[in-house]
């Protein structure tokens, strides 16, 4: 543990011609208490692989945070819960994290609907939430001025991925397998209503749940209204698990998806059945930005990865704009809303900068990149379309 994080210090030096400067020493020396951060998500559970990847996003933000000395001399921590993302359990979370008198913001949830649980809580107790996976439209509302989120929303996401199945890859009738959450309803219906306006159908919805296993039934469904395509609003694990099922049943149609799928667990978990697969994303490592090209040096240096997932892009991200909340603010509750609500153009690797849109505390112009799974990992459309 303690020889990855010397290797991680040393590496993140990279990033020092784009990003803030390291100190010279390894260990800086430092002057006053530590800050801490909470962070509520998944660690365990079928979303755990979500959690891994923001613990690596956050531990290189913190190597580079803390090996330039930390915040005013302060060393920057994190407090990381394990919700499984269930709104039960991120309710009690919510309940530790605005008792703790440490915390000054907390992180997280990875669901929408566990966010927007516990986002009561975080608005009574003054404690900034920021959900930056929370793509529900209503989550910056559900707290009030202490919820703010880097993500986008299915109402700019939903209508872009339907774009890509209609306009870009030609589907005319479309199947959906829908997870039954907030997620997946909004998803669905900002989705539907797009695909209706492009003057395509909808042909075939298949909703299910979170812990369901077995998708036959909801295939034959699906086979017998003859889509030619199928758009899967699915969380990572349940989406390569029905790919495997819809591939064993004989169907080879194609399988689009949201930038939920962009994660190593996609991949791995799906193997064969998810080759060809094609996503809309919002993080491509070729980008030639030095920015994002001295990052993903680091993130493979760090962790023996080729590509870095957009989940430890997003959670690397998180932990930089607080940072600089922060310095603007100062360490507290209070100090962290303040410095969200004047920072401008703060560096990211996601979006380039980032400035948030006062109204619905969001990022202002999100972009996003197609994406097509080949040879096992995400690469562009257009070069996988170019190269035939």
């Amino acid at each position: 543990m303690f020889k990855r994080y010397a290797l991680w210090i040393a590496l993140i030096a990279v990033l020092s011609t784009s990003l803030v400067a390291f100190a010279q020493s390894d260990s800086p020396t430092f002057t006053g208490d530590p800050i801490y951060i909470g962070v509520s998500g998944p660690l365990t559970g079928s979303l755990a692989q979500y959690g891994a990847q923001w613990k690596k996003g956050f531990d290189l933000a913190l190597a580079e945070i803390n090996g330039a000395g930390g915040i005013d001399g302060r060393e920057l921590i994190y407090i990381f819960e394990d919700s499984q993302s269930d709104p039960t359990q991120s309710v009690i979370v919510a309940q530790q994290f605005v008792a703790d008198e440490r915390i000054i913001v907390e992180l997280g949830d990875f669901s929408s609907t566990a966010s927007m649980a516990a986002s009561p809580i975080y608005q009574r107790g003054g404690l900034v939430q920021f959900g930056f996976t929370n793509s529900h439209p209503d989550f910056t509302f559900a707290g009030g001025e202490y919820t703010w989120s880097t993500s986008v929303t299915q109402a700019q996401a939903s209508p872009a991925l339907a774009d890509f199945a209609v306009t870009r890859l030609g589907l005319e009738n479309i199947a959906v397998f829908q997870l039954n959450n907030d997620w997946g309803l909004a998803t669905y219906d900002y989705f539907t209503n797009r695909v209706a306006e492009l003057g395509a159908n909808v042909v075939s919805t298949q909703s299910y749940l979170a812990d369901d296993t077995d998708f036959r039934s909801a295939i034959t469904n699906i086979r017998n209204a003859n889509p030619d395509g199928i758009v899967l609003i699915s969380y990572a694990p349940d989406a390569a698990l029905i790919a495997q099922q819809i591939r064993e049943a004989g169907l080879d149609l194609p399988l689009v998806g949201s930038g939920s799928l962009q994660t190593p667990d996609f991949l791995t978990l799906g193997a064969d059945a998810v080759e060809g697969a094609l996503v809309i994303g919002q993080f491509l490592p070729s980008n030639p930005r030095p920015d994002v090209q001295a990052f993903v040096d680091a993130y493979r240096e760090a962790y023996d990865e080729e590509t870095p997932d957009l989940f430890a892009v997003i959670a690397y991200d998180a932990i930089n704009i607080i940072a600089e909340a922060i310095r603007l603010g100062g360490p507290t509750r209070e100090g962290v809303l303040e410095g969200l609500k004047t920072l401008q153009a703060v560096p990211s690797i996601l979006y380039g900068t980032v400035t948030f849109d006062p109204e619905n505390r969001r990022v202002l112009n999100p972009e996003f990149v197609d994406l097509i799974v080949d040879g096992g990992a995400f690469i562009p459309f257009d070069a996988q379309a170019s190269s035939k």
